[in-house]
């Protein structure tokens, strides 16, 4: 079985290539290059009715909204209206992230109604399914695992988190120095727990190579899961986030030099000046593999605002180096997002994205400001709403106000700058 990387390897630009090359406005031949470097991924499943996402180098700096049900809010029509509505507001991909109700339908009704790459983390179906037997969360075995990540790929799913580095070394890291707030990773949590149970080594890293199979026959890419990511600002840059980033980086290089695409995950919590150097020393010793980060959040003391700590994060980690951004919304920490709150984590994750992209350089980015600021010059009102991340809210906003001279608006009126700025250079010309 052949995958996009296989093929990039060969010197042959696949359809899907040129399909995402079209869309970045990158040539073909540069996309190939990328994948068969490793710096560039494109998450398709072989079997997936998506058209493929280009991320990495390069590249425009995409963004990721997760959904999904839990044991206690397992409302499948809830989560799929989710899903549009992320999709609507401008989200790249989708993550199911379901804990609760029948998580395989809601997964396969996903993957039927959006066209985006669906994501998803394996490990969570298989502690949930367990759940449901009866059976203690920490009683799985190797073989559940695999059988739910075969499950997954056999779906369609294009891309999946896989808590690979953490491991008996990582876990020791961690007890050795300690953390304010342990581990806040789900599937890094129960992966830890299962090496202290079970007294063995995490199954998805010595066993890798059957992972490695499982993802190169569906042409799945893997998401090395950020397990030991910090989850307050005390815990960043430690030992066992550190440890993990080593490993995730070998086991890239496996995973890539059998033929299989591979994105490394990424904080979490962390201060605005430990950012940059935290992309620059993923990038480092990971071989430049697409990072995929959670935020990062950049102060622990806004539940309820969260969508803003991390959007702030989320610019300085774009600007620096990361490539793919997971979204966060206000009710992070809170409870699951409502379905308005999944829409202002796409908006305020998507710009975190553009001003990354700017910063970056990245294609035609900084041609979508000028012509903004062209339209405000201009006082093009309906140009401004059309030319937002979200006209929607621009023109509803707009609407709700009433000037007695309605080429301004209300916060200036009679002396707006920009009217009597460009009078001014009216009459000198």
């Amino acid at each position: 079985m052949t995958t996009q990387l296989i093929e990039a390897r060969k010197g042959v630009i696949t359809h899907v290539m040129e399909t995402v090359a079209i869309r970045e406005g990158v040539e073909p031949e540069f996309l190939r290059s990328g994948i068969a470097d490793g710096s560039i991924v494109i998450t398709r499943n072989n079997r997936s009715n998506s058209d493929g996402l280009g991320v990495g180098s390069g590249l425009r700096v995409k963004v990721n909204a997760n959904i999904g049900s839990s044991r206690d809010d397992a409302d499948m029509d809830n989560e799929l209206e989710k899903a549009a509505i992320a999709v609507a507001a401008g989200a790249d991909a989708i993550m199911d992230l379901s804990t609760g109700g029948d998580i395989r339908a809601i997964r396969k009704a996903i993957l039927d109604r959006i066209k985006v790459p669906l994501g998803t983390v394996p490990i969570y179906q298989c502690a949930a399914e367990n759940i449901l037997k009866g059976k203690h969360l920490l009683d799985m075995t190797a073989d559940d695992l695999f059988s739910a990540i075969e499950d997954h790929g056999r779906d369609g799913v294009d891309f999946i988190t896989v808590h690979c580095g953490v491991t008996r070394e990582s876990v020791r890291r961690f007890r050795e120095e300690g953390r304010l707030l342990d581990i806040v990773s789900r599937g890094g949590s129960i992966h830890a727990k299962m090496i202290d149970y079970h007294r063995e080594e995490n199954p998805l890293y010595e066993r890798f190579d059957r992972l490695i199979e499982i993802a190169r026959e569906y042409d799945m890419t893997l998401s090395l899961g950020d397990g030991m990511r910090p989850g307050c600002l005390a815990d960043a840059t430690d030992r066992a986030q550190v440890q993990e980033t080593v490993i995730l980086g070998e086991l890239g290089k496996r995973a890539r030099d059998a033929g299989v695409q591979v994105m490394i995950e990424g904080p979490g919590h962390m201060p605005l000046d430990q950012i940059s150097s935290n992309m620059k020393l993923q990038k480092r010793l990971c071989n430049n593999a697409p990072f995929y980060v959670l935020g990062p959040l950049v102060t622990d003391i806004a539940p309820g605002y969260d969508h803003i700590t991390s959007a702030i994060g989320g610019a300085i980690a774009a600007a620096s180096g990361a490539d793919f951004l997971c979204y966060v919304t206000p009710a992070e920490h809170l409870r699951l997002p409502t379905i308005e709150d999944v829409k202002q984590g796409v908006i305020a994750a998507r710009i975190a994205a553009h001003a990354g992209d700017i910063a970056r350089g990245t294609g035609s980015a900084r041609d979508w400001d000028d012509k903004m600021a062209i339209a405000r010059k201009n006082l093009d009102w309906q140009g401004q709403c059309d030319l937002s991340i979200d006209p929607e809210t621009s023109r509803r906003r707009r609407a709700e106000t009433n000037p007695e001279d309605d080429s301004v608006c209300t916060m200036c009126s009679a002396l707006c700058s920009i009217k009597t700025g460009s009078e001014m250079v009216g009459k000198r010309s």
